[in-house]
């Protein structure tokens, strides 16, 4: 793809000059010692990085010019990233300046090196966010294995997105079985450090005993049974991600050389005195009240807080709406696929009991389900029976609110296009025939609502050509 480009504006000639000679031999550097300069480069080169000065000299007329100039750009469709290095901070420019693609913020005199790595992480975040501007629509459905439409789970895909190229540590909470190592997985593979090794550790399922060596490794004779030198997680997730589930079952002493960690990013193996630094990005989870545990004394409150600098709520499936039944469409082409057996969809009863079910188990019981009607049905389409859920389900509807006709013609229309799309097993005749709209219209809705999930490649493109040759459009 090329060298990338970064932008310098500043009216210091001599710091300009300096970065410059930082810069120069990785990136094609353009310089600017004016606004009008700035903006004009901006415009023809399209950089990727962006590093001003915001205390540019006033105007008459404008007294924050650096602020101006970057609401220009991104008024202009500018998507660089912004770093700021600036000899007077001001907490209110800085502010102003996080809606214009601000990455980091430096105070002169600032270490070059330190730009230099800044600038290096911006752009790896920069081309990841190019990447996505190519990426089919139904990535707003589905991020890796995590899939949805209802507005809770998408604004976790939005969160996982925004975080993925940060460093700092993830807290991920929410019931048993919602997906919790699966967001982890998700910020991982879109983070800078998707190239090294995602470790998965589950802090309860380990006894006391073992805990702490199994996280930070052992020295020989540390202990009895202690033969070999052996390496803990934390070391084998050097470059990379570990995720520590069920966190809040980690002994008191374990937690202080965790937080210890976290603070210094080094580590000591049992029965060593070697200091080893390590770069991990650590997401922690838990399904329990951590804040109960601190109240008893059992979790320490600095370790809370250290972990919890991005915060990820998952909510339980009961209360994502038709993302259940629109899971439960994928996961039985998955596992039609897996086993070689040709199941199409649901019966009525069965779509019926699925969107009611309160799902105690979350996603996990969910897939589970599944699998198992999957391999118990005699026919092509599931049904309660298979799933093994109750004909009927009882459920205290919710108390009446009022809501815009727009939001109850939306949801009317997402319903009613998930429920076709798994009682018609997803055949676009059939779907469209049932809803009495044309083949390019139910492709449009598809678009709008992000289902194009449980749409096979042969239909889209028969999809396609069918609106080519009708002379319209399948896209909004």
């Amino acid at each position: 793809m090329g060298r990338k480009k970064v932008l310098i504006v500043d009216t210091d000639a001599e710091a300009l000059r300096g970065l410059e000679a930082s810069l120069r031999e990785e990136y094609d550097v353009l310089t600017a010692q004016d606004p009008s300069t700035a903006l004009s480069l901006a415009r023809e080169w399209r950089p990727s990085v962006i590093v001003v000065e915001l205390a540019l000299p006033p105007t008459p007329t404008n007294p924050d010019v650096g602020i101006w100039m970057l609401h220009v750009l991104r008024a202009q469709g500018c998507t660089s990233k912004v770093i700021v290095w600036t000899a007077l901070p001001e907490r209110e420019h800085v502010i102003q300046a996080l809606g214009c693609g601000l990455f980091d913020v430096f105070k002169k005199p600032v270490d070059l090196g330190m730009v230099r790595y800044s600038v290096q992480r911006a752009i790896g975040m920069w081309e990841l966010e190019q990447d996505r501007r190519h990426v089919p629509h139904e990535v707003d459905c589905a991020t890796g294995e995590m899939i949805g439409t209802s507005d809770g789970i998408r604004q976790i895909f939005s969160t996982i997105r925004k975080v993925a190229t940060t460093d700092y540590p993830i807290f991920i909470t929410g019931e048993s079985g919602t997906g919790k190592e699966l967001t982890a997985k998700a910020v991982h593979e879109r983070s800078l450090r998707r190239q090294g090794p995602f470790i998965p550790i589950n802090c309860g399922a380990i006894p006391e005993t073992l805990l702490e060596s199994e996280l930070f490794g052992h020295e020989r004779g540390a202990f009895t049974g202690a033969v070999q030198r052996v390496a803990g997680k934390v070391e084998a997730a050097e470059g990379g991600t570990l995720f520590l589930d069920e966190v809040g079952d980690l002994t008191l002493p374990v937690q202080v050389k965790l937080l210890r960690f976290l603070q210094e990013r080094v580590i000591e193996r049992v029965g060593g005195r070697q200091s080893i630094k390590l770069d991990v990005r650590i997401i922690a989870a838990t399904n329990v009240d951590l804040k109960q545990a601190i109240e008893k004394g059992n979790f320490r409150e600095d370790l809370y807080y250290r972990l919890g600098v991005v915060h990820i709520h998952l909510p339980p499936l009961r209360d994502r709406g038709e993302d259940a039944l629109l899971m439960a469409m994928v996961f039985l082409r998955r596992v039609g696929e897996e086993i070689g057996k040709r199941v199409t969809g649901f019966t009525p009863e069965a779509i019926r009991a699925i969107n009611e079910y309160p799902w105690p188990g979350n996603i996990r019981e969910l897939a589970n389900k599944i699998r198992r009607a999957v391999v118990m049905t005699d026919g092509s389409l599931i049904s309660v029976r298979d799933l093994d859920l109750p004909v009927e389900i009882e459920r205290a509807g919710p108390p009446m609110t009022l809501v815009s006709l727009d939001s109850a013609r939306r949801k009317a229309e997402r319903d009613a296009l998930v429920q076709a799309m798994a009682l018609h097993q997803r055949n676009l005749s059939r779907v469209a025939q049932g809803l009495a709209v044309s083949r390019p219209a139910l492709y449009r809705l598809l678009r709008k609502f992000g289902l194009q999930e449980g749409v096979s490649s042969g239909q889209r493109q028969r999809s396609n050509r069918s609106s080519r040759s009708s002379g319209t459009s399948p896209h909004p």
